[in-house]
């Protein structure tokens, strides 16, 4: 048999000028006490050589479905069987590719076939091939099968190019992980609803008022809930993102809609996650056809919308619930108004503007709590999302303790 501690962590390396980096990666990864069993596939092995991984991880590297004293006693499976995590890093266009369709042609693939452990990839590959329709189709597949994509980053690639294709920093990548590992069922047993994206209220069958929510840490948060071990009930405005997996998913388009989505689904919530930027104001009326354009200037009535939250903690039995405040200024100083007056268990305040949240793979929050407080990220919002659930599920434990 295969020995190791709790944390066993697969790490395949397929073909790709990147896979430099992954020997520091085996390093960091054994630092925050992990066993590591490099695996390599043909191709990688013309970038570093077994030998390098082998001194790094201490384990003989595995590079062939066809050793015969590994494969007697079906060692594929046994090793698939050993890991709780699988990690491809570099993940190479080719190999992210033959995983989508399925295929067992070589250890490493058939590995991601025979595991029950979560797979986690951080793609390298030219911009182009990042960007290209079938990569990213076949991407969206594996996110569709609860395969979890770290990065990849923006900058100057090996090719002199630069644009999307880089592999994230091997520290990036093992603090990923860490994360993922710690959320790791803290929410077992709960059922946990989340909103996303933002609102669209109409002014006329063509026009509406909303912003600029991308709904990703919404949906980053619905993902780690899951991850976390709970149910989850994504309440989600109208967004461009793939249904994180195992997540249930209501759409909604008006702030209406959501307030009657959200408490339509509310029974045996738990614990209510309030990303969503839900519009403020709403037209007071909503033309039945287009309005031409046949004066200067167009007077616009708003009345308030109706607020999805507040709805919810006013309610004589509701569930933990965390809201989350948009702020360009005094961001604590608005974020603690919003916590007392809407009687909120905690609040996840970020910094929005030009360049910051809104449309950005990464992003900060100050999460406020009464009597507490602490900082998250700056980082990947996926990551960040891993954290701030753990965050809430010790949240919930302490006052469900009285």
């Amino acid at each position: 048999m295969i020995a190791g501690g709790s944390k066993r962590i697969i790490l395949g390396v397929t073909g790709g000028i990147a896979a430099y980096k992954s020997p520091d990666l085996v390093r960091r990864l054994i630092e925050r006490g992990a066993d590591v069993q490099v695996v390599m596939t043909a191709a990688a092995q013309n970038f570093v050589t077994p030998t390098t991984f082998q001194a790094v991880s201490g384990r003989a590297v595995r590079t062939n479905l066809w050793d015969p004293a590994a494969e007697a006693a079906m060692g594929h499976i046994e090793l698939a069987r050993w890991a709780t995590h699988v990690l491809i890093a570099p993940a190479s266009a080719d190999f992210i590719a033959r995983i989508a369709y399925g295929l067992a042609d070589d250890l490493l693939a058939t590995l991601c076939l025979a595991t029950t452990a979560p797979i986690m990839l951080a793609p390298a590959m030219n911009r182009v091939m990042w960007e290209n329709a079938a990569t990213q189709a076949n991407v969206a597949t594996l996110r569709e099968r609860g395969m979890r994509l770290l990065g990849p980053a923006t900058g100057e690639q090996a090719c002199g190019e630069t644009g999307a294709g880089r592999m994230l920093e091997p520290r990036e990548i093992a603090d990923s992980l860490e994360a993922a590992s710690a959320a790791h069922g803290v929410l077992a047993g709960l059922r946990v609803m989340v909103t996303a994206g933002p609102t669209r209220e109409r002014i006329d069958p063509v026009r509406f008022i909303s912003n600029r929510s991308s709904g990703k840490m919404g949906y980053a948060v619905a993902a780690a809930a899951r991850e976390a071990g709970a149910e989850v009930t994504l309440v989600s405005g109208p967004v461009s993102l793939t249904t994180p997996y195992g997540v249930r998913r209501i759409d909604v388009e008006s702030a209406r809609e959501m307030h009657a989505a959200v408490h339509e689904a509310l029974n045996g919530t738990h614990v209510l996650i309030a990303a969503a930027a839900v519009a403020d104001y709403m037209p007071a009326a909503i033309a039945g056809q287009k309005i031409k354009k046949t004066q200067d200037n167009l007077e616009l009535e708003l009345t308030r919308a109706p607020d999805v939250l507040a709805s919810v903690t006013a309610l004589p039995k509701h569930p933990f619930a965390v809201g989350f405040a948009a702020e360009t200024e005094k961001i604590e100083e608005h974020a603690r108004i919003k916590l007392e007056k809407k009687r909120l268990d905690m609040i996840a305040a970020n910094r929005v503007g030009e360049g910051l949240a809104f449309d950005c793979d990464d992003n900060a929050l100050t999460v406020l709590w009464p009597g507490g407080s602490r900082q998250l990220g700056p980082k990947p919002k996926d990551d960040l999302a891993r954290e701030l659930v753990v965050l809430i599920a010790e949240r919930y434990r302490q006052k469900n303790k009285t």
